[in-house]
């Protein structure tokens, strides 16, 4: 009970954190990646005649929806310092066993609750590992992620759960006042972030055990049960897009989710999120997930061997971590100056 009066009263080093964010350096982290898409935008539209069609718009949505929904959980447990390499696995277990469950029977929407229990479960077990266990976040999660993945393809059979309710099947593939629901769903979750990371306590301890978790610990932040927190939200929103991947295919898919991992941490890092921590927005992880769901849908238009594209994807990567590195070295130069 000793950290019950810091938290009725903000530790010193978390206002500072925040304050982190207002600076005109945080405030330009998501210029790069803007560039990027309006770049991407142009050539797409100069190079083919179908990428502003409503049929590929209609279906670039319903891409980019799954992947800013994991890149926004991933974005929370990054600033922190931390990594989740378990989502795409978390994914495909999520939605194996709702398919499982609604093949079997189970009314719609309890097996939507256990679909995101199963991710806020895996989520709280990395919490414990992470925060209680002190093992890195990569070990963790890269463990969990052969786990859920071995476990769903037991469950499954390896074999695909079809057909499934068209009511469950509506709620992926249908329209909300002319815009695909996706889409809608996709903003809940990002106001919703937003709002968490930049308007309450909790979004400030986040960036304050991402900036020095230890200097946190000592001004009261919670550090164990913010860790906790993190990748029990990163857990919850990759078993939400499990649910949703679900309803889109109308099948449950063991294999679904494979390598999502890797989009999700790209979309965050190169809409802004630095891999040192403490430093990226909402609104960032869904302009890097834009990119890549761009990047695929064009490179599908075009006709580009997929292998390219994940030569594209890591050079955007390695890229993102370079900026991020000299603007970090940039802004410190400029700060001992002054």
């Amino acid at each position: 009970m000793a950290t019950t009066s810091s938290t009725s009263q903000e530790p010193a080093s978390v206002p500072q954190a925040a304050e982190d964010q207002r600076t005109p350096v945080s405030l330009g982290r998501e210029s790069g990646g803007i560039l990027v898409l309006l770049i991407f935008f142009a050539v797409l539209i100069l190079t083919t005649n179908d990428f502003l069609t409503l049929t590929n718009l209609d279906n670039l949505i319903r891409q980019v929806a799954v992947f800013a929904i994991l890149s926004v959980g991933q974005l929370f447990v990054i600033l922190t310092g931390g990594i989740d390499l378990s989502v795409g696995s978390i994914l495909g277990l999520s939605g194996g066993v709702t398919a499982l469950l609604l093949a079997g029977g189970v009314p719609i929407p309890i097996t939507i609750l256990v679909g995101l229990g199963i991710g806020l479960g895996v989520g709280l077990i990395h919490g414990v590992l992470v925060s209680q266990l002190k093992l890195p976040p990569f070990i963790a999660t890269l463990g969990m992620l052969g786990v859920a993945r071995g476990v769903v393809l037991l469950l499954t059979g390896a074999k695909t759960i079809a057909p499934l309710p068209d009511a469950f099947n509506a709620i992926a593939n249908g329209y909300i006042l002319g815009l695909p629901s996706l889409f809608w769903l996709l903003i809940l979750v990002a106001i919703v972030a937003s709002f968490v990371l930049g308007r309450t306590v909790f979004g400030r301890y986040v960036y304050a055990v991402g900036s020095n978790a230890e200097s946190a610990r000592l001004s009261g932040v919670p550090v164990n049960l913010v860790l906790l927190a993190v990748y029990s939200i990163s857990g919850l929103l990759a078993g939400f897009a499990g649910v949703l991947t679900t309803s889109r295919l109308g099948a449950g898919i063991p294999t679904a989710g494979t390598g999502y991992e890797l989009q999700a941490i790209a979309g965050a890092v190169i809409g802004g999120a630095s891999l040192s921590g403490a430093k990226g927005r909402t609104i960032g992880a869904v302009l890097g997930a834009l990119i890549m769901a761009i990047l695929a849908n064009g490179g599908n238009l075009l006709g580009v061997d997929p292998f390219y594209l994940q030569i594209a994807i890591g050079l955007l990567i390695i890229l993102a971590v370079y900026f991020d590195n000299l603007q970090r070295r940039t802004f410190n130069f400029m700060r001992r100056a002054a």
